[in-house]
């Protein structure tokens, strides 16, 4: 299933990449809720403003991608946790 309207899923896999000036970007893995397939993406996908990060466990409403079908898009965090909890 390519594009289409939104997806909801289950952050399952969080992975270092190394990438950026700190070498601490991450890439995720989501499980889609419906189809139980698995989609990857970067922390670019992640809508929202300020530090884009994900952890395992989250609910995500996404997009498959069109032009790369094992990707998810538009990534938005369904359980925002409260600041004083994600950062202990």
């Amino acid at each position: 299933m390519s594009g289409g309207g939104p997806r909801h899923g289950t952050i399952v896999d969080t992975r270092s990449t190394g990438g950026g000036p700190r070498g601490a970007l991450s890439s995720y893995v989501v499980q889609d809720d419906e189809d139980e397939r698995y989609y990857g993406f970067d922390y670019r996908q992640i809508v929202t403003e300020g530090f884009r990060t994900i952890r395992p466990g989250e609910r995500v409403r996404f997009h498959i991608s069109a032009e790369s079908p094992d990707r998810a898009q538009f990534v938005i965090r369904l359980d925002q946790p409260d600041p004083a909890e994600y950062y202990r």
